[in-house]
């Protein structure tokens, strides 16, 4: 009796095209990152040699030899943490799910700290114990002080940067 064989089969019953389809979701996730600046990789726990690949590719001008180059950059993203580069590239795309939940999360937390609550606070700095307390506490009285006084918001928007410093260090040392 003859066994059929499929030729769109490898051995480990992935298809050719699906094979094809993770290597170009690879090469598409590099090119993501190609476009990144140097600062935004470092959030992120890439191999050296991925590294240099990508400090390289602004170099490569020519059409076929910046594509040859993304290419080259999508082979070396076989040896990455996938789940965590599109996770994190998630966080960046203004249009994902993951920035909107990532953004209301940062702002639960400014107008939770903005109710002067010492629970809040006591709250959040029991989630990120690296959070600077004395500071913290100084931002949300004078917080407190501009909303009375009517003046403009300064100390909310120093709360809400503090806050996302905070939480994206949290969450990038936990990618590690």
């Amino acid at each position: 009796m003859t066994e059929f064989y499929d030729e769109e089969q490898d051995d480990d019953g992935i298809s050719k095209s699906q094979v094809k389809r993770e290597l170009q979701e690879m090469r598409d996730l590099g090119n993501r990152l190609v476009e990144l600046k140097p600062a935004q990789w470092q959030q992120l726990n890439l191999t050296d040699k991925l590294r240099a690949a990508l400090e390289e590719a602004p170099r490569h001008t020519a059409r076929g030899a910046l594509k040859r180059h993304l290419s080259f950059v999508g082979k070396l993203m076989k040896d990455q943490d996938l789940d965590a580069i599109r996770a994190y590239l998630g966080r960046l795309d203004s249009s994902s799910q993951e920035h909107a939940q990532h953004f209301h999360q940062i702002e639960r937390w400014r107008d939770r700290l903005l109710t002067g609550s010492a629970e809040e606070q006591e709250a959040f700095m029991t989630a990120y114990p690296e959070t600077d307390r004395q500071n913290l506490r100084q931002l949300v009285r004078q917080a407190q002080k501009e909303a009375k006084e009517n003046k403009p918001p300064a100390a909310a928007r120093k709360i809400f940067k503090l806050v996302r410093e905070i939480v994206e260090a949290e969450l990038n040392s936990g990618a590690d």
